[in-house]
């Protein structure tokens, strides 16, 4: 009975929130096998999957994530697909503005290649704004409105493209933001997600954490100030309450992804994600083994 009443409350509230927050929905296209993409996280293992796997990986459809446009790889990878999620890297265009979110911009600029921008629904008009000009890139929504509560409904309104499991970090985004372009097999890469072993506490109760990319920061003190400010106010309590949240939500993209046939594979390794299953990409240099293409 607690189980139903928690169930009836949540699915309530996430149907207030998809008719308050949701907008542009785009239906889910069909799974198709065939297709497969590489989800690139930033975490400092995707260097270790470039050097291991470099055929396989540009073989590969690839989608990278927040600040990569900022690392020299992100023009050797050429991703086909990138995606944001965060609301501060959407600030109006400004010249003057010095920050990463501003620098990430004007590297979308210079992108010479064909790239589709994925993004939360509500920031499409800033998006057109930064892109007036770009002809390289064309820009697809989803909706983030968090939907919990029961299962039929969640999953319709996933399909829907009417929101998805509680996006606390881009990944997850990034994952229902490939299912609904219709990617029948995901590799995810990069997604290291160790946080809570570099999770401190200083002399005056701050948490503190260094969070750790495959690319050199090239404004390190602003990425310093950055993630102190995302940390400030909070209690470890807090932190590690919004990690169990994103860890959890792999769960209900692995249940839905299960129900539309769609086969997801973590390659990082080391990754601390357990709602999918762990292979490695093929070892082009010598062992052939953990072939992720079969």
């Amino acid at each position: 009975m607690k189980k139903f009443v928690g169930n009836a409350v949540a699915s309530a509230a996430s149907v207030v929130k998809i008719a308050l927050m949701s907008r542009r929905p785009k239906r889910s296209a069909p799974a198709d096998k065939a297709k497969s993409i590489v989800i690139l996280g930033n975490g400092p293992s995707l260097l270790k999957t470039m050097e291991r796997s470099p055929r396989w990986l540009a073989s590969q459809s690839r989608m990278a994530v927040n600040y990569a446009a900022l690392s020299k790889e992100f023009w050797q990878l050429r991703p086909d697909y990138y995606a944001m999620m965060d609301p501060g890297l959407f600030p109006m265009p400004d010249p003057k503005d010095t920050s990463l979110s501003a620098d990430v911009w004007r590297e979308f600029r210079t992108v010479d290649w064909p790239m589709t921008l994925v993004i939360p629904s509500r920031f499409l008009p800033v998006a057109r704004l930064h892109l007036d000009g770009v002809g390289s890139i064309t820009v697809k929504t989803v909706n983030i409105t968090p939907v919990e509560g029961w299962k039929w409904l969640a999953h319709f309104a996933y399909r829907q493209g009417l929101g998805m499991p509680r996006p606390r970090n881009v990944m997850i985004g990034a994952i229902m933001g490939a299912m609904q372009e219709g990617f029948g097999k995901i590799y995810l890469a990069g997604a290291d997600h160790s946080w809570t072993r570099t999770l401190s506490i200083d002399e005056d109760n701050n948490v503190c954490n260094i969070v750790e990319h495959f690319y050199e920061e090239k404004k390190e003190a602003q990425e310093t100030a950055r993630i102190v400010e995302a940390y400030r106010g909070l209690h470890l309590h807090d932190v590690l309450q919004s990690l169990v949240v994103a860890f959890r939500s792999y769960f209900h993209i692995k249940e839905y992804a299960d129900a539309r046939g769609v086969e997801i594979v973590n390659i990082t390794p080391g990754s601390f994600i357990d709602a999918f299953p762990h292979r490695l990409p093929p070892k082009e240099k010598a062992d052939q083994s953990d072939d992720c293409t079969t």
